[in-house]
């Protein structure tokens, strides 16, 4: 069988902040979570070392909750629901013959957001809440999700935590009772009657005592039909409820939860019940959890023991057990923030909090989302009884604007509006691999718009800010890539710094060596002002696996070399000439004067003067090109593109050759020049808002101008094109397309001889980004770096859901399906 023609290599983005938009199957092991209006699944028990495995795309809302339901007795059939911002509800099925996710069915299901999920286990009842006020329960069939009955809530009040179950009974029950909490200091019990028929909600209890909103609700199950409900609060406490038959008694099975609390005994409790039919429960207060410094945002119960997860706004996840002596409730163990400080950013000390916290289903692994979007994992080791934190998965968190690859293809730099650059490159252990996030080299205070690699140990940056910043390497960043991912350290590493830090009232990323000392026994500045973590011996050092969220978001930092000034206004594209020598910039523009293009010299970072000037609006994108140098391409929102070549007298200078002002009906969004296998004609390709790719290339027949750039022929597209790059194989170009529908499409030309389009293939749907394809850039091709070139390409996707995609194109598929 042969491989697809297209496959994705590696899929990055953050999770979404809502406490029920995770869950992990205690049946598949899958874990899936909301990742902006996509759903992203990860298998954290895979010893492959691979993140995310797909991105389930169908939801026109940000994902808010999402629920696995195990519709048969022994787990054999198992769907996934998830819900959106803007009261969406849909069922996906994992196909068996190739592991495909497919949505069985969406329907609205509430006006508003739908901020909780929770499914009857072992049934297809599923009952969501949302931002109506009103809880609704489901029936989830192949084809169709069929509303059984309404729940208005009175007084009404938004819920944000459900819990449901069924009460002991014959299977099928047809009992269950629900309980609900949310914008409201207390709890709502309500009792389901008539599953199998005609289902009524009958209010039944108001359980009291929190002090702010409850955000999150967890039942455990006994089989005695007993059960414990945990409620977490904005309060910071956990109240732990017992629900218990009126006709059971204590059974052996939770007999260490029983032993609770010698003050309930002593105490009498109130108690209140909630019935349908002959069946009835008592609801008594069990305990109250104290230790949290912050709003608690999820509790979880342990599938295989009585221990309670919860997960904090102050940086923690603790572990609750009871004390098998005293009965009395103690965190055996916390997880997550180390030490007390705290800052404006992670970088400078501020986890930022955890609002998801979600047990493995062998009961011996727990994971956490925080603020960056990055999944933490803990492992528990039996021989040492300590938890220790394993690499999870990361990613941006709101839209990847920009992306570039080093010029010799080492790794990739992504730049987001969640005000980050991340890293990505390929661990590479034996026959292994896999691609990781492995440094985070700029946490800014702007939402940050290009970027540009000038070295393969230097690039620079753009932001919502007049100024470019331009970052050089440290060495622990490149010892560490030299270790993992078999990148070559570069040249001068012994007069490179050692790492960076962010003072805490400072702005820019300063170096700083690991001694902790200076010669005069006083504290290094940079160093004290850097989390106490790093004096306990966390780093990069002698790590053997990519590196967790804590020191990426701490000590992956790389100093700040140089900033760059001139532009009026927000700047908006970086670009560097092949050789690494220029670096060509453009700001935000509504005049002449701030729709300049700016050189600067690497060498010495003087900015080469004049500017270049050739359009009245913001420039969109700057190329230079890589076969024929010399040559600089920009295009803007003006329509048009112009032309510059370096001066043949001067190397510094530069001047306008070409010009069209009339180049796109609409504004053009991207442009790129066409690499072929020979020194053909110098030729580029445009793409904007009107819908078309348009060819132009040098007339050759042109006596009177040799630096006449003329249409060849267009390319229709359904949607506004966004984003083109290009790359050669063996004898033809290919060219990526990327829409603002999302979808992604690869054109192979014959740019040796004369232009013309050859064949054009669309990448399947699934995987292709939801939104707007705002980057493509294809991996740059050498020959030591121990990739197949003529087998296949790596297109590196940036989109604005935020994800980070590497496609893997098989060359050989592609002629095959040319000849």
């Amino acid at each position: 069988m042969s491989p697809p023609l297209v496959q994705d290599e590696y899929l990055s983005v953050g999770g979404n902040r809502h406490s029920a938009a995770a869950d992990w199957s205690r049946t598949s092991g899958i874990l899936a979570f909301g990742a902006d209006q996509n759903v992203g699944v990860w298998s954290p028990g895979n010893d492959s070392g691979h993140g995310i495995s797909a991105l389930l795309s169908g939801h026109t809302g940000k994902v808010t909750s999402v629920k696995f339901l195990s519709t048969a007795q022994n787990g054999s059939t198992e769907l996934l629901a998830s819900a959106s911002a803007n009261g969406e509800i849909a069922v996906w099925r994992q196909d068996a013959p190739n592991l495909h996710w497919v949505c069985l069915v969406k329907t609205m299901a509430h006006e508003g957001a739908v901020n909780a999920i929770t499914c009857l286990s072992q049934s297809n009842i599923l009952v969501t809440g949302g931002a109506d006020a009103n809880v609704k329960l489901w029936k989830v069939c192949e084809t169709e999700i069929r509303a059984l009955a309404t729940l208005a809530l009175k007084p009404r009040f938004i819920p944000l935590a459900l819990a449901v179950s069924p009460f002991p009974s014959p299977s099928p029950p047809d009992h269950a009772y629900l309980v609900a909490g949310g914008t409201r200091n207390d709890i709502q019990v309500c009792a389901i009657e008539g599953l199998l028929s005609a289902p009524v909600f009958h209010h039944c209890v108001t359980l009291t005592g929190h002090e702010a909103w409850v955000r999150s609700l967890a039942l455990a199950q006994f089989p005695d039909g007993g059960a414990l409900l945990a409620s977490a609060s904005q309060d910071k406490y956990v109240r732990i409820w017992r629900f218990q038959p009126s006709d059971s008694k204590p059974t052996q099975q939770h007999a260490e939860l029983d032993a609770v609390s010698a003050v309930s005994r002593t105490l009498s409790a109130k108690v209140q019940t909630v019935s349908a039919g002959e069946y009835k429960y008592s609801i008594t207060f069990e305990a109250l959890l104290v230790g949290h410094e912050d709003w608690i945002y999820s509790a979880a119960w342990s599938p295989t023991s009585s221990q309670l997860l919860t997960a904090s706004a102050d940086g923690s996840l603790s572990i609750w057990k009871p004390d098998p002596s005293s009965g009395i409730w103690i965190s055996m163990s916390r997880l997550g923030e180390i030490s007390g400080a705290k800052g404006a950013t992670t970088a400078t000390g501020s986890a930022g909090g955890f609002w998801t916290g979600l047990w493995g289903p062998d009961g011996k692994t727990v994971t956490c989302l925080g603020r960056t979007g990055s999944w933490r994992l803990w492992q528990y080791d039996e021989a040492s009884q300590f938890w220790t934190q394993r690499f999870g998965i990361s990613g941006h968190t709101n839209s990847v604007n920009g992306i570039c690859w080093t010029p010799d293809g080492s790794y990739l730099l992504s730049t987001s509006s969640d005000q980050t650059t991340r890293l990505h490159a390929e661990w590479k252990r034996g026959q292994q691999r896999s691609w990781h996030e492995f440094s985070r080299p700029q946490i800014h205070g702007y939402d940050l718009n290009c970027i540009a690699s000038t070295t393969p140990y230097q690039f620079s940056s753009g932001a919502d800010e007049k100024l470019l910043r331009v970052f050089n390497e440290p060495k622990d960043i490149a010892n560490m890539l030299h270790r993992l991912c078999e990148i070559p350290s570069p040249p001068e590493l012994a007069h490179m710094p050692d790492t960076a830090a962010i003072p805490v009232l400072g702005l820019s990323n300063k170096a700083m060596e690991n001694s902790e000392e200076t010669g005069d026994g006083t504290a290094n500045e940079a160093l004290s002002s850097t989390p106490i973590s790093t004096r306990l011996g966390l780093s990069l050092l002698n790590i053997q696996e990519p590196p967790t969220e804590d020191l990426l978001a701490r000590h992956t930092l790389w100093p700040e070399h140089e900033k760059l000034y001139g532009h009026g206004s927000e700047i908006s594209e970086v670009a560097t000439a092949p050789d690494g020598s220029v670096l060509a910039t453009a700001c935000k523009a509504s005049s002449l004067d701030h729709a300049v293009i700016r050189l600067y010299d690497t060498k010495d970072w003087n900015e080469i003067k004049p500017p270049l000037s050739a359009h009245s609006l913001t420039v969109t994108r700057l190329a230079f090109s890589s076969q024929n140098a010399g040559y600089l391409l920009s295009v803007g929102r003006d329509r048009q593109w112009a032309v510059f070549k370096r001066s043949s007298d001067s190397p510094k200078s530069w001047i306008r050759v070409a010009l069209n002002a009339k180049a796109h009906t609409r504004m053009i969004l991207d442009a790129t020049w066409l690499t072929s296998t020979t020194n053909a004609n110098p030729s580029f390709a445009t793409a904007g808002r009107d819908k078309l790719i348009k060819i132009w290339s040098r007339d050759p027949d042109n006596s009177e101008n040799e630096n006449t750039f003329a249409m060849r022929f267009s390319i229709a597209r359904k949607s506004p094109v966004t984003a083109v790059s290009s790359t050669s194989c063996k004898m033809s170009g290919v060219l990526a397309v990327g829409e603002d529908d999302g979808s992604i499409s690869l054109h192979t030309i014959d740019v040796n001889s004369d232009l013309k389009i050859l064949r054009t293939i669309e990448v399947p749907r699934h995987l292709c980004p939801s939104k707007t394809v705002n980057r493509l850039a294809w991996r740059p091709t050498t020959n030591d770096d121990g990739r197949d070139h003529k087998e296949q390409g790596q297109l590196a996707v940036a989109s604005a859901d935020g994800t980070v995609r590497i496609l893997r194109i098989n060359w050989a598929e592609i002629d095959k399906s040319m000849t």
